[in-house]
């Protein structure tokens, strides 16, 4: 289902808001790490083709999934659970124009179950294997915290490709051993992880063994920074490249959806 609309504004012509789409000019908007982080959240579904893009849990993945339909995967299906297929993309928060369809829980299950959702989840805890803790912190018998519980996230991991958005890149979320595994990891038979993508920097596992490699950091964020800020050893190139900034033609699809800049409230400085 590709879309030619954001909000009613023309994508696959010329404009959105009034900015030409792949021009140079976006009225002089700033790039911040927010639009950074969502590119790189984007970028995580980049090859995915029809399937179904999953964000989860906040405005930087849902605008994650959404850029990327409007941008280089016009066929994904970007809306999850019992929901209306919508023909427009339209702005967080806003009424969609067209509606084509409905997708019944049923069938979005068989999508689950089946390998065609892409879901990028969140994690308050995550090991260099990509195993993740949404359920305590502490001992599971006398936990510290109570989190949200497993919720689908065995589910998701042994039967989609997936991926983590994680906006405060710290020593207490990526420990060297989860507190209670809710999400499979490398070493546990993990469909297929794809990314890790936080306030400072892109993750990824393509290494030997299936541990945490350091992909990217973000503009003004140094190898050194990430190092100081996670829990366990990294998997490090000798060459680290600085993340992709969005070019003027995705800012103004950005700036289309989330007017209000959800986005910035969600990611870190």
């Amino acid at each position: 289902m590709s879309s030619t609309e954001v909000g009613g504004t023309e994508v696959g012509g010329t404009e959105v808001g009034g900015t030409e789409v792949g021009g140079t000019e976006v009225g002089g908007t700033e790039v911040s790490r927010a639009d950074v982080c969502v590119l790189a959240c984007a970028e995580a579904f980049r090859g995915d083709g029809e399937i179904l893009a999953a964000g989860i849990g906040g405005a930087v993945t849902v605008l994650a999934e959404l850029l990327a339909r409007l941008t280089f995967e016009p066929d994904l299906l970007t809306h999850d659970g019992v929901c209306l297929l919508t023909g427009d993309v339209p702005a967080l928060g806003a009424a969609p124009g067209v509606v084509e369809g409905w997708l019944p829980f049923r069938e979005h299950l068989w999508l689950v179950l089946n390998g065609r959702r892409h879901v990028m989840l969140g994690a308050s805890q995550i090991d260099r294997h990509g195993n993740s803790n949404i359920s305590c912190i502490g001992d599971w018998a006398r936990p510290k915290a109570q989190l949200l519980g497993v919720r689908g996230a065995p589910g998701n991991t042994r039967c989609d490709p997936t991926s983590y958005w994680i906006p405060r890149h710290s020593r207490r979320v990526f420990v060297p051993e989860v507190d209670m595994v809710s999400g499979l990891g490398t070493d546990r038979g993990a469909y297929d992880l794809r990314r890790v993508v936080t306030n400072l920097a892109v993750l990824d596992f393509a290494t030997d063994d299936g541990s945490m490699r350091l992909v990217s950091t973000h503009p003004g964020v140094s190898v050194a920074d990430v190092v100081a800020a996670t829990g366990f050893d990294l998997v490090i190139p000798p060459d680290v490249p600085t993340t992709r900034e969005p070019d003027a033609g995705e800012l103004a699809v950005l700036e289309r959806l989330d007017p209000g800049r959800a986005r910035e409230r969600e990611v870190a400085a």
